[in-house]
């Protein structure tokens, strides 16, 4: 099933995505039992929000083993864990803005870039869960996209932080929709800028699974219906600018696109 949020004269509703591209109402919470109600129209005439508001949006970094070895970084021991602010989420076709602080600036070149990712969309609590079942506690998958201030975190990561660099306000784009039946050990993973291909990598090449990062993520914090988890990006993450329109696509969920605008 896809589920998706929606606007509905200012009220947010989610909703279930038929194969004809046709939205029915969602009666209830997906994170428990629900209904379908009726139609409320196809998808290319609603306005989509994020597919949830997570209270925690969990980042990892150095996840996929060929972009270790670009980053010439050393291979993590266990999972290198950020947070990224509730309030850098945004939905589809929302724009990503692009910070006009001179911290931002390198060189005289501002460094800001696109990450494509697989998300996870925690389905129940989920505490001291073991990895083998770590799965059923997640309600579904979507595509996401880390943005990254590149100045900022290499900065911060200097001084064993990280929190700035990744957490501006539009700096995490999720959707479109939740796909609650898919293999998250084998996603082919896309990202787009002005329609040329940047990156193309399968989740096969992940150093942490999913699973793997659920269970070790349980043992220390409860994890909430909603809550999020970046799963990290493989090679070929690079600049975006305003007037972009940046696209990740997976291979079972779909395309999220975004603009890049210029902060006022």
């Amino acid at each position: 099933m896809k589920i998706l949020r929606y606007d509905s004269n200012g009220i947010a509703r989610y909703g279930a995505l038929d194969a004809d591209n046709t939205v029915r109402e969602l009666i209830g919470s997906p994170f428990s039992k629900f209904d379908l109600g009726a139609d409320a129209g196809k998808l290319s005439d609603l306005n989509l929000l994020a597919p949830v508001e997570p209270s925690k949006v969990i980042g990892t970094g150095l996840n996929y083993k060929a972009h270790i070895i670009e980053s010439g970084m050393k291979t993590p021991k266990f999972p290198m864990l950020f947070m990224k602010p509730s309030t850098a989420v945004i939905g589809p076709s929302q724009p990503i803005v692009y910070p006009s602080s001179s911290h931002v600036t390198e060189s005289g070149d501002k460094e800001v870039e696109f990450e494509a990712e697989l998300v996870v969309v925690i389905g129940k609590e989920a505490r001291h869960v073991s990895e083998a079942d770590a799965l059923d506690y997640v309600l579904g998958y979507c595509c996401g996209n880390d943005v990254s201030a590149r100045k900022i975190q290499a900065g911060e990561m200097d001084m064993g932080a990280l929190l700035v660099g990744k957490g501006f306000d539009s700096f995490c784009p999720l959707g479109p929709v939740i796909e609650t039946d898919l293999d998250p050990a084998n996603q082919q993973l896309k990202a787009r800028v002005n329609g040329e291909t940047k990156q193309d990598f399968n989740t096969s090449d992940l150093l942490f699974t999913i699973p793997y990062l659920v269970s070790y993520l349980s043992i220390a914090i409860n994890l909430s219906p909603g809550d999020v988890i970046l799963t990290g990006t493989d090679h070929g993450v690079g600049p975006i600018h305003p007037g972009d329109v940046v696209e990740i696509e997976a291979s079972g969920v779909g395309v999220l696109s975004n603009p890049v605008i210029a902060e006022e």
